[in-house]
């Protein structure tokens, strides 16, 4: 199932998880710095007006009284309560004397206060820190939540406690108006940050919808489609990379539709020989006592044809990392011997002078049946172009933990246009050394694949009309080799 999620809402929600988190990571804590705040200057404030309340305890005791007096006697008590109500009216704070027990004995807050005893825990803890800061209702002594300091007070000999008291209503407020802030922040940043994903998502988009566009034209087969190198640096690279995966397929399809034209070609050729002469002698138009001859022609266009079929077979096991290179130490001029000597009769026939031929033991690190191969192939084409009379001559030499060996023939040679091609496959020129009109066209590119696996390079030179050289190189020794292969399938065959 395809996913409706695009880049465009993807960015869209990434921002505004970020601006929603962030948001509230600063309400939090400028809440949290906030009550800090309120209650360290609440405590403050409560501790001065203490200090000033404590006086009171001191206007008792100028009469003698104690501090549970002032709840028996009338007149007492409206003294009191009047004195305390001054910090009430002028800083609206809420001031409450107790006994030793937490009994409520003079307070300011008039329906605030329940009534409950302030409770035991509380007293403990003042006896024991003289002075004791707290939030909320007291365990119920307040109807409401307040800030309260308390501390321990005595008169002429009878203990207490006083206490003074703010409402918490002021910090809600606080709270609630940061609250409301940062609602309206976060709707204001949400709606700037959808016209900026809008903008940025664009701008991201755009190169990546030509690039998929590119892609869709790619896969429906035009190999020709190419994304523009547009956007960020990756989205260029992106597009670069894209662009020659499509270069690459592109050369890959006109080299596979031009692989295909040829093979069809040169299948065409020998077979059409054949049904013609085969025909021709069916119908009678070939006549009987010359059917030998044109048989030994089929013959020859039917072993063309065998000898097609595996040098295809071969290259695409070869082109496809297939073979394992049984690679050994062993004596290059032996394979060079036994080529020359199974063509000795074809040299002799055709008055080809040999040269260079004088083995001294120069060691490899290769497979001698794929040398084997190379050397045979090039050898069979300098003998089809080294005119009678002409030179086929060899060398060897030895450098940086290489030896090349290099087969030279005199003759036509190839021409400097087509030098650059040789090892291509299929690849003919009438009049070069490398491949005549009737060959496959396959040999010398086999010839490359074989060196190439073998761990050397293989090059032609020629001067037009004069002689031809192709020189490759193999490993001296195994710190040379390449990496083995990991399949292994039968080795190629031997005359192309």
């Amino acid at each position: 199932m395809r996913s409706t999620r695009t880049i465009s809402r993807e960015f869209f929600s990434s921002v505004a998880a970020v601006l929603l988190l962030g948001l509230g990571v600063v309400c939090l804590c400028q809440t949290a710095l906030s009550v800090a705040y309120f209650s360290g200057e609440r405590r403050s404030a409560l501790t001065g007006i203490l200090d000033g309340a404590a006086a009171m305890s001191e206007v008792l005791a100028e009469d003698g009284s104690t501090i549970t007096e002032p709840i028996l006697d009338e007149t007492l008590r409206d003294r009191a309560e009047k004195g305390l109500e001054l910090f009430n009216t002028a800083a609206k704070t809420l001031l409450f004397v107790t006994d030793e027990e937490g009994n409520v004995l003079i307070h300011t807050g008039g329906d605030v206060l329940t009534g409950t005893p302030v409770p035991a825990k509380l007293l403990d803890k003042i006896r024991t820190e003289g002075e004791v800061f707290v939030t909320g209702d007291m365990d119920g002594v307040f109807s409401r939540k307040y800030y309260v300091l308390g501390r321990a007070i005595s008169t002429n000999g009878s203990a207490g406690y006083i206490f003074a008291a703010n409402d918490m209503g002021a910090l809600g407020g606080y709270v609630g108006d940061m609250v409301n802030m940062f609602l309206l922040s976060a709707a204001l940043a949400l709606l700037v940050a959808s016209v900026l994903s809008i903008v940025f998502a664009r701008r991201f988009t755009g190169p990546i919808e030509a690039i998929s566009e590119a892609a869709r034209k790619l896969g429906s087969g035009d190999f020709t489609a190419r994304a523009p190198v547009t956007g960020c640096s990756e989205l260029a690279d992106f597009a670069v990379t894209f662009n020659n995966m499509a270069a690459r397929l592109q050369t890959i399809d006109n080299s596979r539709g031009q692989f295909m034209g040829n093979i069809a070609h040169e299948l065409r050729t020998p077979m059409t020989t054949i049904k013609g002469f085969i025909d021709g002698m069916l119908d009678g138009t070939i006549p009987e006592e010359e059917r030998p001859k044109y048989l030994e022609i089929v013959s020859q266009e039917t072993g063309r044809l065998a000898r097609l079929v595996q040098n295809m077979l071969d290259i695409t096991r070869l082109e496809a990392g297939e073979y394992q290179v049984h690679a050994r130490s062993y004596d290059l001029w032996e394979t060079v011997t036994d080529v020359v000597l199974s063509d000795e009769q074809r040299i002799e026939d055709a008055k080809i002078d040999i040269q260079g031929l004088a083995p001294s033991r120069t060691m490899v690190y290769a497979d001698p049946d794929l040398v084997h191969q190379v050397v045979y192939n090039i050898v069979d084409n300098a003998i089809k172009f080294t005119p009678p009379g002409g030179v086929i001559r060899f060398g060897v030499t030895v450098s940086g933990g290489m030896v090349e060996l290099s087969i030279e023939n005199t003759g036509a040679g190839i021409s400097a246009d087509a030098l650059p091609y040789v090892f291509d496959r299929f690849y003919k020129e009438d009049r070069s050394r490398g491949l005549n009109a009737r060959g496959s066209g396959l040999g010398l590119h086999i010839c490359k694949v074989l060196i190439n696996l073998s761990g050397g390079k293989i090059r032609v030179e020629s001067e037009e009309g004069k002689w031809c050289r192709f020189t490759f190189s193999l490993p001296a020794d195994e710190s040379k080799a390449p990496v083995k292969q990991v399949a292994e399938p039968s080795a190629p065959s031997q005359k192309h």
